[in-house]
């Protein structure tokens, strides 16, 4: 083409989920990549190198901003988030943001809805944080209370499996098998314990309320894409998202996005959209992986994988596990259609 530059995208920038790849076309671009972001956590926060937490609220809040108009306010629960992004007397936030107890952000958050409700202002949306401490099981009663109300409130729930702000103790989203403070490698089973634990997005769907989906820092536009779904529904919703702790896990930094594309890929967490108790799509796996592989580069299940003795009894559990939520949720499928 005469007098025209024409500049190839190149694999690398489309095929990984880096940001601010302002070559794509605007639709196909995250948010990240526009000028016009939010940016609701600023630079300067003390998240640690290959915080999936970070990436994930970051992108979840700047998704919830742009679908408002900026009529956003978020309650965060005590935890990692709230840690890292406020500490005194300084904030990594742009937003109108509240520090809750530990157990209580639903609750607080469904009074700043009813507060913005009595003073007129509707359009004033309310999404509150938690990591899955504050979430599965401190926070479990007041959570329940604002599903069963169905308040207008989006709850959204950053898993990183494990209370990682205050030493890497177990959680009740902790898997099994997995080496934290409180489930020491050590025994004839080391790790946590099978059959323990809750699910909670099962638990949301369970309350019938609007909306409940699950997603990763895997795959920012999904996330994206659900919180701005999220934010068109009045009443209660929960997000549920995956987002790697390399300290608590024991894994690389750089590995956060792969660690987290492999839990899904091997069924080990399944992405999936609910509507009033039923679920009514699922992401399909593209390339099935073997548990082994989410596992071995993870030094909390090192002692799966000891030098010529894998525990082979523990990783097929794993393994079912995994298949069980294939199935579950349709997650393989001819046609790959997501």
């Amino acid at each position: 083409m005469p007098n025209e530059t024409v500049q190839p995208i190149k694999f690398y920038q489309t095929g990984t989920l880096t940001v601010g790849n302002r070559l794509l076309d605007p639709e196909k671009r995250t948010v990240q990549a526009s000028g016009e972001r939010t940016n609701a956590i600023t630079s300067g926060h003390r998240a640690c190198q290959g915080c999936g937490e970070a990436l994930g609220a970051r992108y979840a809040l700047d998704a919830a901003m742009r679908a408002t108009g900026n009529r956003v306010v978020a309650v965060n629960a005590t935890g990692c988030l709230e840690v890292f992004t406020t500490p005194y007397p300084e904030t990594a936030w742009q937003l109108p943001w509240l520090h809750s107890l530990f157990g209580n952000a639903a609750a607080v958050a469904s009074g700043v809805a009813a507060a913005m409700r009595a003073k007129g202002r509707p359009e004033v949306r309310v999404i509150a944080q938690g990591g899955d401490g504050g979430t599965t099981d401190i926070g479990f009663g007041c959570l329940s209370g604002m599903f069963e109300r169905n308040d207008d409130v989006l709850y959204i729930c950053y898993d990183n499996e494990a209370y990682m702000n205050t030493g890497v103790q177990r959680s009740s989203a902790t898997p099994p098998a997995a080496r934290t403070a409180t489930t020491p490698a050590v025994g004839d089973k080391p790790g946590n314990v099978f059959g323990t634990g809750k699910n909670l997005p099962l638990i949301a769907m369970a309350h019938g309320i609007p909306y409940v989906a699950t997603a990763s820092v895997a795959d920012l536009r999904d996330l994206e894409a659900k919180v701005q779904k999220a934010m068109t529904i009045r009443g209660a919703r929960y997000i549920h998202v995956f987002v790697p702790c390399p300290l608590g896990w024991g894994s690389a930094s750089q590995d956060t996005i792969k660690l987290a594309r492999l839990a899904i890929e091997s069924g080990l967490f399944p992405v999936f959209e609910a509507e009033y108790g039923e679920v009514v799509r699922s992401r399909a796996i593209r390339r099935k992986v073997p548990v082994e592989d989410y596992l071995k580069p993870q030094r909390r299940f090192a002692h799966l994988f000891k030098a010529g003795k894998p525990d082979v009894d523990r990783i097929a559990r794993l393994q079912a596990v995994a298949d069980a939520n294939i199935k579950r949720f349709n997650l393989l499928r001819p046609d790959g259609d997501a």
